[in-house]
């Protein structure tokens, strides 16, 4: 992008906010700050920011309710940033609309990584809007043909086993919980039955990773989900 990418973030702890701004500020991001849910999304609505750091427990509301306001109007990237630990706290976060997440306390080079996946979601635009060949290394996936490649050699996925693939492949470097992937590949609106994830999950993986025990492509993020690996 020719211009400064625009953060809001959306803390109420001054000395966070400082840090954060000062940090971030040194490397050429403009950030934009406000210190409640309200003026958060006065200022998103206002201001277009490019991306949202969001902190969960604010004064005036849950920032679980600030990710489905701004989902209702936006796929802007939402990275969470919370001292809240539970993973009932960060798949309800995911679940609501939020890409990513980090728990605080957090060093700096964790938090800027996480933002360049961010920024890649700007660069390509709506993330939920997938070109037709997707190429992760020597792995090539034809959405139109519905053709999965490793190399020059095509595997035969099951119909289950392509939907959870291009779920995460489409979503690439966001976590996708186990809700999403129920809803999603299954169709069921409520969990499911997570048992049918990891027998699904463990035969795409037999096809596509040439270690299961390394994989490359597909990482696990324990009691939450999975999330493709960037390139």
């Amino acid at each position: 992008m020719d211009k400064p990418i625009r953060i809001l973030l959306i803390e109420d702890d001054s000395k966070i906010v400082n840090f954060m701004t000062m940090a971030l500020e040194a490397r050429d991001y403009t950030i934009l700050t406000a210190k409640n849910g309200k003026n958060g999304i006065l200022r998103f609505c206002t201001d277009s920011p490019d991306i949202i750091l969001l902190d969960l427990g604010l004064p005036d509301m849950d920032g679980t309710d600030i990710i489905r306001e701004v989902r209702k109007v936006s796929a802007i990237p939402i990275l969470i940033v919370s001292a809240r630990e539970m993973e009932s706290d960060k798949i309800a976060a995911l679940d609501a609309g939020a890409n990513d997440y980090v728990t605080k306390p957090f060093s700096m080079g964790e938090l800027l990584a996480r933002i360049r996946v961010m920024e890649r979601y700007i660069t390509h635009g709506d993330p939920t809007q997938p070109a037709d060949v997707l190429r992760f290394d020597d792995l090539t996936i034809d959405l139109q043909r519905h053709r999965i490649f490793l190399g020059e050699t095509e595997l035969h996925l099951t119909p289950l086993e392509y939907k959870l693939l291009v779920l995460l492949a489409t979503n690439c470097g966001k976590v996708v919980t186990h809700g999403q992937i129920m809803k999603e590949v299954w169709g069921y609106a409520e969990t499911g039955d997570a048992k049918s994830i990891r027998v699904c999950m463990a035969s795409l993986r037999r096809k596509i990773e040439k270690d299961t025990a390394n994989p490359k492509f597909i990482m696990t993020e324990i009691g939450v989900g999975y999330r493709f690996k960037e390139p």
